[in-house]
C-alpha cells in the first residue's frame, strides 16, 4: 500500500536496526481514514470472514475498522484477566518483540467456534509471536483461520516465514526491509 510506505517515510522514525516508531498514526494516536483505506486493502484480499481476531492493544484499532466495514464482530485476546472474564478461557502465551517479555493472552471460548472463519489482524508483524498465539487460540476454539492481516512487517525478521511455514496465508500492507543507520527502506 504504496500511501502507507509514504505515510511511514514521512511521520516514521527508525528509533533503532529493529525499532519503528509510528505513533502518530498508528500505534498512539490513529489516523482513521488510512486505516479505514487499509481495512478495504484486506477486504480484497480475504473472502468468508466471520470475526476478526486481534490482540489488545495497538491491533485494536486496524481490526475494529475492518469489523465494521465486514459486519462481522471483533473478538480481542485480552493480556490480563479481569474479574469479568471468568467463562472458559482459551489460553496461551506470546513473547513480546517490543517489550521484551512474556505475556498469557486469552479469549473467553464462547466466543470462537467451528463455524467461524477469522482473519487476524495486528499492526506490527515481526518474530509472529503475537501472530502464533492468536492462531493458537483460534484453533483450540475449533476456529478456522484464513490468514494474517498485518498493517506493517518488519521483513527482516523471521514472523512471516513462521506463519508461512504454518500454512498461514500472510498478507502485509508495508514490508519494510531494513530499518539500518535510520533509514526506512521496503522491499
Amino acid at each position: 500500500m504504496l500511501e502507507l510506505q509514504e505515510r511511514i517515510l514521512h511521520d516514521g522514525a527508525a528509533l533503532s536496526q529493529s525499532v519503528l516508531k509510528v505513533d502518530s498514526f498508528l500505534t498512539h494516536q490513529v489516523d482513521t481514514d488510512l486505516l479505514s483505506r487499509a481495512a478495504d486493502e484486506f477486504i480484497a484480499q480475504f473472502e468468508g470472514i466471520t470475526k476478526v481476531v486481534t490482540i489488545e492493544a495497538s491491533g485494536i484499532a486496524p481490526a475494529t475498522l475492518l469489523a465494521l466495514k465486514l459486519g462481522v464482530p471483533l473478538v480481542f485476546a485480552k493480556k490480563h484477566k479481569s474479574v469479568t472474564l471468568s467463562d472458559e478461557l482459551l489460553t496461551t502465551t506470546v513473547h513480546s518483540f517490543t517489550k521484551q517479555q512474556d505475556t498469557r493472552i486469552s479469549i473467553s471460548r464462547q466466543f470462537l467456534c467451528k463455524d467461524d472463519k477469522i482473519l487476524i489482524v495486528d499492526d506490527f508483524l515481526a518474530n509472529g509471536e503475537a501472530a502464533k498465539g492468536l492462531i493458537s487460540l483460534c484453533e483450540q476454539g475449533g476456529a478456522q483461520v484464513l490468514g494474517v492481516g498485518i498493517i506493517i512487517e518488519k521483513s527482516f525478521q523471521p514472523g512471516r516465514q513462521l506463519l508461512e511455514e504454518m500454512g498461514v496465508k500472510v498478507h502485509s500492507l508495508a514490508r519494510v526491509k531494513s530499518l539500518k543507520e535510520g533509514e526506512i527502506e521496503f522491499v
